[in-house]
């Protein structure tokens, strides 16, 4: 429950639209939610290693001080806040909103010149003024979501697993309401395929481009690495955990797929925004309704927990004193980590003011693996540093796991910068806006390079001072 609770979010309700224009090819697209599922799988497998032998707080932060030094651990900890979990927060946010812009029609109210753009040397446009109803109402809740859990008033554990079962019961309800008479759909759009398709280097392109959204519908997984040293046997049950989390959610992310395209063809997927919605409306009266209002529930659960787990982050590095010391201060009233809460709640509306909803995954999602591929590193590093260090839990099938992992994660974050440089210079030549979203994550995450050192000869200052005052008295 916890590996699939923590993947399925707004990835499967909002991406395959997107992919399926980058593919053009509905098996294509089912390869790539098959490809995804299982190198996520080989990414959890290894990361669960360091889990296990470095059960402390702080999670992947600890463990990146530990094998490559304070500075990785700090540019982790930095990408957090400034890229991957801040962006996770507003891109969940942004898909309630869509769906709820479906039940109410205010959006129209702030149309505006969506073609304004404020252009950034060297990496491309940012359109703040796109979809600016959407941006409105995904800005409240960021809002409300922050300040909710700023006073305390928490969502417990059991409402966390309804929202998993309401989830999870949404893509069982929608496969069946497809397949099943009266409503069942014929298999025309499984088989049919966009005239035109990519051949050549533009086909692996489009595969990197589609994994991109793929990633996004599985991100989450590393969520169970969190509780690797507090699971019984875990030598037997983490690997199990994660093969049937991860095989049941790969399961149900290409049966849904196969759903859309039963009821639509995969020109009429690329149009589409909201796939689920569109083919739950195609299959019953006022079924996209019911689908919105599921993914609302889904999303917003989504986006309280990862407020809320995120900020732990920022308090281990405003303790170790490689960011301000306000952020790691508890609230002596209401017992959170308020000035946490509230900084990433700033910094996520900034970052959903920035662009589009797909800028935003795939920007995360290209930082994250980067840190990803590291992590599964590590696994190696560890097992050549301290070969006697205690493991609870092993990776399987060790090297090659891991090495697969690596070696994957590296040739798709190649493919995806190169790609992402290529469609910047085919939108310039078009007159269009567009931003090399790697390189914009890349920017960001080394934007911290300076709030490093400066903490850093900050820190030795104090102590120097501490010295000397002990040497004189």
């Amino acid at each position: 429950m916890l590996v699939a609770g923590g993947v399925i979010g707004s990835g499967i309700f909002r991406k395959p639209g997107v992919m399926a224009a980058q593919l053009g090819s509905p098996t294509a697209l089912l390869g790539i939610w098959v490809v995804a599922g299982v190198m996520t799988l080989l990414g959890a497998l290894s990361t669960a290693e360091l889990a296990a032998a470095i059960p402390e707080t702080g999670g992947t932060y600890v463990y990146f001080e530990r094998l490559y030094g304070p500075f990785a651990a700090f540019l982790y900890g930095w990408a957090t806040f400034v890229v991957i979990q801040t962006g996770s927060i507003t891109a969940v946010c942004y898909v309630f909103a869509e769906h709820a812009a479906q039940l109410l029609p205010i959006t129209a109210v702030f149309d505006v010149d969506s073609t304004f753009r404020i252009h950034l040397p060297y990496l491309g446009d940012i359109v703040p003024l796109r979809d600016l109803g959407v941006k409105m109402i995904a800005a409240c809740v960021i809002a409300g979501l922050t300040f909710v859990n700023y006073l305390g008033v928490k969502f417990g554990g059991v409402l966390q697993n309804v929202v998993t079962l309401i989830k999870v019961s949404t893509m069982v309800g929608l496969v069946l309401l497809v397949f099943l008479p009266p409503t069942s759909a014929d298999a025309s759009g499984l088989v049919g395929a966009r005239e035109g398709q990519p051949a050549g280097w533009a086909w692996w392109a489009a595969c990197a481009a589609a994994l991109q959204g793929a990633f996004w519908a599985y991100d989450g997984w590393n969520k169970v690495t969190y509780i690797a040293g507090e699971v019984k046997e875990p030598q037997t049950n983490l690997p199990r955990a994660l093969l049937w989390g991860m095989g049941l959610v790969t399961l149900l992310y290409v049966a849904m797929n196969v759903a859309y395209a039963q009821v639509l063809t995969i020109d009429e997927m690329s149009r589409s925004k909201l796939v689920a919605a569109d083919v739950a409306e195609r299959c019953l009266t006022h079924g996209g309704r019911w689908i919105a209002v599921a993914v609302m529930i889904s999303t917003f659960g989504a986006a309280n927990a990862i407020i809320l787990a995120s900020a732990r982050v920022y308090l281990t590095m405003a303790e170790r004193g490689v960011f301000p010391a306000v952020l790691g201060r508890i609230h002596p009233r209401f017992h959170t980590p308020g000035a946490a809460l509230l900084a990433q709640g700033f910094w996520g509306v900034i970052l959903l003011f920035s662009g589009t909803f797909d800028m935003l995954t795939d920007t995360l999602i290209f930082v994250s693996w980067i840190f990803y591929a590291a992590a599964a590193w590590g696994v190696i590093l560890l097992r050549r540093r301290e070969p006697d260090l205690p493991r609870p839990y092993r990776v399987p099938g060790y090297p090659w796991v891991p090495a697969v992992f690596i070696a994957f994660a590296v040739l798709y974050l190649v493919l995806t910068l190169r790609n992402d440089v290529m469609g910047y210079q085919e939108a310039a030549a078009a007159g269009r806006p567009a931003l090399i979203n790697s390189l914009f994550g890349l920017v960001l995450v080394l934007a911290g390079t300076p709030i490093y050192w400066f903490y850093r000869r900050r820190q030795r200052k104090l102590t120097q001072g501490g010295s000397q005052i002990v040497a004189g008295s």
